[in-house]
């Protein structure tokens, strides 16, 4: 087994994962909040969408075809279609557009009944049925989500920018200060501790 391999989540939580940050994304999303938080928002699960359905398409569904061809797994692929053409409207819409937050919630709405097919059907078979393999698998679907998303780093770092909200930028700065505080205070007292150890010497 590749070190990749052992280091990677399985094919499956890998799956899981992804759902639970779209979803947790999703809950974030409320018609009141600013148009900048909103966009951010939105561009963040649009874009975790794009590469997931990809990954799913390129990676999970195939293997999990040579096994089991259901009637679920059949429809997978056209839901993946039909979430790509919602996240393409969403794109070319301005937030400010009435129809902006029912295309968002429309597209939530493919997404939380497809993750509610694949969680209680498709995943407990792939874990049922290929067990040996979901590690390699998960390993295939790392590497390949690294050359998808390595190209669009900075159109993620800006839909995470836009959807920290204010308190959230405050409360993740004041993280980062006092973690840096601690940080120099640790650094300064090894070189407390290293200058008193040298001067105690007889």
């Amino acid at each position: 087994m590749s070190l990749l391999s052992q280091l990677s989540p399985s094919i499956t939580n890998q799956i899981r994962l992804d759902h639970t940050h779209v979803l947790s994304a999703f809950h974030q999303y409320e018609v009141s909040s600013p148009p900048r938080l909103k966009k951010g928002l939105a561009d963040q699960v649009c874009l975790a969408i794009e590469i997931h359905t990809q990954l799913e398409d390129e990676i999970f569904y195939p293997a999990l075809r040579v096994v089991a061809d259901t009637d679920i797994l059949r429809k997978s692929t056209p839901e993946h279609d039909e979430m790509r053409g919602l996240i393409s409207r969403l794109r070319n819409m301005p937030v400010g557009d009435p129809a902006f937050d029912d295309t968002f919630f429309s597209l939530m709405r493919h997404v939380m009944h497809h993750v509610a097919d694949e969680e209680t059907q498709l995943l407990p078979a792939a874990e049922r049925l290929l067990p040996n393999k979901l590690a390699d698998l998960g390993a295939q679907m790392t590497r390949r989500r690294l050359e998808l998303a390595g190209p669009r780093t900075p159109e993620l770092a800006s839909s995470m920018a836009r959807s920290l909200s204010a308190g959230s930028i405050v409360a993740a700065g004041s993280a980062l200060l006092a973690g840096a505080q601690l940080l120099t205070r640790h650094r300064y007292g090894d070189r407390l501790a290293a200058a008193r150890s040298r001067f105690s010497r007889p």
